[in-house]
């Protein structure tokens, strides 16, 4: 596919996970548009990346993109909803981040109540024009970057949307980024896609699985 009709995506927040998803990207051949709160970040990842990437300020990300990937903390993705909520209407929102903290014992806990779903919390901040998905934070930064393009099979990404409208620019992003796309349903099954959820690398799966593994855990 021509890369000038590929679905525009803006990432957003260029930390461990937002840069290997921007990677993975442009190793697969499709532009990724970069935004940061320090352009500077966003600039000298564009120059790590090549000439597919683009540094933009935060604003004009938003409005260049069909998706906008917010690779932000919990907290912080729910102030960003606010402060950016006219400019996010009409966009495809991915949510990639995870509730959770440190434990003070080398671990981490989660931050809400365990049995709640951040994707739901986060689909009721979205402007109501907007689509929400819950994807690519199924995997930690470490299998991002490492499981990418593996061989000879690739290995699965789920996602979770309630608007199959958005799912064919998902899937093609998924696909880009070297993985599998798998649906699993809508934004009321996302908590099994977040961490300690049965469907996430640092929960009951406990690992990265091909399509045809992963097929068999739904």
């Amino acid at each position: 596919m021509n890369t000038n009709t590929k679905t525009k995506v803006a990432i957003i927040g260029l930390g461990h996970i937002g840069s290997a998803v921007a990677s993975n990207l442009i190793s697969g051949n499709h532009p990724v548009i970069l935004a940061s709160r320090d352009i500077s970040q966003a600039t000298n990842l564009k120059n790590e990346l090549g000439n597919l990437a683009t540094a933009v300020e935060i604003s004009a990300a938003i409005a260049s993109a069909d998706v906008v990937i917010p690779a932000i903390y919990f907290n912080d993705l729910k102030l960003f909803l606010n402060q950016y909520a006219a400019e996010l209407k009409g966009k495809i929102i991915v949510d990639v981040s995870n509730p959770i903290a440190p434990d003070g014992n080398g671990g981490f806990k989660k931050i809400i109540d365990k049995d709640t779903s951040a994707g739901q919390i986060l689909q009721a901040l979205v402007p109501k024009d907007a689509s929400f998905v819950k994807a690519f934070g199924t995997l930690g930064a470490a299998s991002l970057r490492g499981a990418a393009f593996a061989l000879p099979q690739r290995k699965t990404l789920f996602y979770a949307s309630d608007s199959t409208i958005s799912n064919k620019q998902i899937e093609e992003l998924i696909i880009d980024s070297g993985f599998e796309p798998l649906h699993i349903g809508g934004i009321n099954q996302s908590i099994r896609i977040e961490v300690f959820g049965d469907l996430h690398e640092f929960g009951a799966l406990g690992k990265t699985v091909t399509l045809e593994e992963a097929k068999s855990k739904l």
